[in-house]
């Protein structure tokens, strides 16, 4: 008896339309929340933030040539940073700025690419070697690892409504419906592998998840979801679109971010690599895909996608894990499908109804969900170091991993992700990053890793 074909769609392959956009919108559904949740804590209008993901993402397709599929979305590492800029911009009546506030953090979101830019042309000219010296798996593991752990909170504040800030019946209600959701999720991915219904378990577990919180919205007197913002969103909601204001400031506090994002997009770009020559391979496809060679090209793209946010006042981004991870789950690579994604994303954030019914999926909903990709994208950092064969035993190997893991989890636990060292205040994850290339370097002149 011979087995059915494995199902999936490489980066050059693309699903018939109905199904591409049915992809599309899962897709888009996964970057939604925390690129919407970035917006509301830095005061980005969201609007723009989303029009600017879909933009930002298109630049880098066309700029990697199609051949690197990679979901461009607003990076929670540069938060604490554009926030710190808003002490600088308060009124004498206490109020925000908001409007110079906002375009003094593009004027250093703009720069931050331009790290990403050079980054990137020093690896296109020297080659991966140098990468793989300074960001080597021991370094880029972590990090991913790091990542994703580090929005472990995020997951379970939202999975519980806020907790803190809610009575216990509600928060109650709210696990009922995050635990719902996360299962579903599980289960859809784990049981249904093959064909379109395989390819959809993030979509599904949201709209399931939906499904039971509007049961209970319309049935008890927990009001989970506001069906009223859907109702009075305005049809049309044109972004907000402002340009960049020089500001030396905003340059000190935001560029150096850049830093951290990386390592998170070298190790997206190694998992990406891994996971479709796996499909590749599954599918009796012999053509090599050499992602991972490209981490040049991948990195110039990043930094351009945050000057073209930047330059319109969106925030600075870098490529998802969150779609990578449901990329990797659905096994669906095509280019054709991320870019589809991002042009609905574009249109998307024109429509105040739509967004207003997007933005209405409550929080315990989004924790659910999260809980399952924001582990994913942990485990990814994981099968890095496996892929690498990283020895965990070696002292130097050791020592990286176990800084940077105590430095990224510790910190981002801190107030506002900040160390606090020397009278700095200084991002966890950046910080983690820094260490760890710069703890690596040190330790290689000590011997060569074993083989």
């Amino acid at each position: 008896m011979s087995q059915k074909p494995i199902s999936g769609y490489l980066p050059d392959e693309a699903p018939p339309i109905g199904k591409l956009i049915v992809f599309a919108l899962q897709q888009i559904l996964v970057m939604f929340p925390a690129t919407v949740l970035v917006a509301l804590l830095t005061g980005f209008d969201i609007s723009t933030t989303i029009f600017a993901s879909g933009l930002a993402t298109l630049c880098f397709v066309f700029i990697t040539k199609g051949q690197i599929p990679l979901y461009y979305g607003s990076s929670f590492s540069y938060i604490a940073a554009i926030c710190s800029l808003q002490a600088k911009y308060l009124l004498t009546d206490g109020s925000l700025d908001t409007a110079t506030y906002i375009r003094s953090a593009q004027f250093g979101i703009v720069m931050s690419g331009l790290v990403s830019i050079v980054v990137g042309l020093i690896i296109h000219r020297f080659g991966r070697k140098l990468v793989e010296k300074i960001l080597p798996a021991t370094v880029t593991g972590p990090i991913a690892l790091v990542i994703g752990v580090s929005l472990a909170g995020v997951a379970i504040n939202n999975a519980s409504g806020y907790t803190n800030n809610v009575p216990s019946d509600i928060a109650n209600v709210n696990w009922i419906i995050s635990i719902f959701t996360l299962l579903v999720t599980i289960a859809l991915s784990v049981y249904l592998k093959k064909g379109v219904w395989g390819q959809l378990p993030m979509l599904f577990g949201v709209l399931l998840g939906y499904a039971l919180a509007s049961i209970v919205t319309l049935t008890t007197d927990y009001k989970i979801i506001d069906f009223a913002a859907i109702g009075n969103a305005n049809l049309l909601a044109v972004p907000k679109f402002t340009l960049p204001l020089p500001n030396w400031v905003s340059v000190a506090a935001i560029m150096p971010i850049a830093i951290a994002t990386i390592p998170e997009s070298t190790a997206h770009l190694f998992q990406l690599d891994l996971y479709v020559n796996d499909l590749a391979k599954k599918k009796g496809v012999t053509k090599k895909y050499t992602i991972s060679d490209k981490l040049g090209l991948n990195l110039i793209g990043d930094g351009v996608g945050d000057i073209v946010s930047g330059m319109i006042g969106g925030p600075a981004g870098t490529n998802y894990g969150e779609n990578l991870s449901t990329m990797a789950i659905t096994r669906n690579f095509s280019i054709k499908m991320l870019s589809t994604a991002a042009i609905i994303t574009m249109v998307l954030s024109f429509s105040g109804t739509l967004s207003g019914a997007v933005s209405s999926i409550p929080n315990c909903v989004i924790g659910g969900l999260g809980i399952f990709l924001f582990g994913v994208i942990g485990a990814q950092g994981v099968a890095i170091m496996i892929e690498k064969k990283v020895d965990v035993f070696e002292a130097r190997s050791l020592a990286v991993i176990a800084v940077i893991l105590v430095i990224g989890i510790g910190g981002s636990y801190l107030p506002n992700g900040q160390l606090n060292i020397f009278g700095m205040q200084l991002p966890a994850i950046a910080t983690a990053a820094i260490v760890g290339i710069v703890l690596n370097l040190l330790l290689s002149f000590k011997g060569k890793e074993k083989a």
